[in-house]
């Protein structure tokens, strides 16, 4: 059921989605989790809003994002800090924001971070596809893209009311960042030299980089087996070491199996920081113990 409001996208920026918590126990079909990249962000804003935690919101991704509220709408936009206004004012993020009918929103590109969140009061209302109204770029599942002259309908709002007006947020992570792993499933497969050089080295994210995963740059990891694996399941964190040695981490439209061998995996409360993680961003990887 569809309430009465809905957003109409004036301007998408570089890439918008729509994103929920997830798409859930598809893996046997090949169908993998997606999902917002960022989940901090996501349950933040809908937090935010009083929306139950499953709402859909929009994803973007350096900004650029502009909507019209058809019908009075209250929003919120968090993850990384964008220039907002409203009708060509000044707005605060990490705030709750009431839009009147045909107020426009805008958002500009974030000074840091890569990724922001727009939650509306009710949630994005969207036809679910296998239980989620996530958009799974590499599955090719769930809506479509949002372009210039899309509506999106608005759920009817839930029975509570915002708590708050605003929320301080621990800052996005700017040009280095450290993500904490686990060793495995397949250090085994690598030499004692490319496990030290993992974890004592740095690497870049590079513009090859989206939903599913972002390609590193950096000090190669040498392999002690020449052969390969057969397809195995990956999770979201992964880093997966490709022939050339560089890895690459998985995020949340990663493929459900690979046959190329992952030397460690990020933990699951870094996953957010990593999604925020633009070209150019220098990464370090710690272990809680070392080889």
């Amino acid at each position: 059921m569809s309430g009465a409001s809905a957003l109409e996208v004036i301007a998408a920026g570089p890439m918008t989605t729509v994103q929920d918590a997830g798409r859930f126990g598809h893996a046997d079909l090949g169908v993998g989790r997606s999902g917002a990249a960022d989940a901090d962000s996501y349950a933040r804003a809908n937090r935010l809003l009083a929306n139950p935690p499953g709402a859909a919101v929009l994803e973007t991704t350096m900004g650029g994002l502009r909507v019209r509220a058809r019908g009075p709408v209250t929003v919120a936009v968090t993850g990384a800090p964008v220039a907002l206004s409203v009708e060509g004012r000044g707005a605060a993020t990490e705030s709750v924001l009431h839009l009147p009918d045909g107020a426009e929103l805008a958002m500009g590109l974030p000074d840091r971070g890569l990724r922001s969140y727009l939650a509306v009061r009710g949630g994005v209302d969207v036809r679910p596809v296998l239980g989620s109204r996530s958009t799974d770029l590499l599955a090719g599942l769930g809506p479509d893209l949002p372009v210039p002259g899309t509506v999106l309908s608005v759920g009817p709002p839930p029975r509570d009311f915002p708590v708050v007006d605003h929320v301080c947020a621990a800052p996005v992570s700017g040009d280095l960042i450290t993500l904490r792993v686990d060793l495995g499933p397949r250090q085994d497969w690598f030499t004692d030299h490319a496990l030290d050089t993992l974890l004592s080295g740095e690497y870049e994210v590079t513009p090859r980089s989206d939903r599913v995963g972002a390609r590193l740059s950096g000090p190669a990891l040498e392999r002690s087996y020449a052969g390969e694996l057969p397809s195995e399941g990956m999770v979201a964190g992964s880093l997966q070491v490709p022939p050339g040695g560089e890895p690459v981490l998985f995020l949340a439209d990663h493929p459900v199996t690979g046959g190329y061998p992952v030397v460690a995996v990020v933990r699951s409360a870094d996953l957010p920081r990593a999604a925020q993680a633009r070209p150019g961003t220098r990464i370090r990887f710690t272990a809680r113990t070392r080889p």
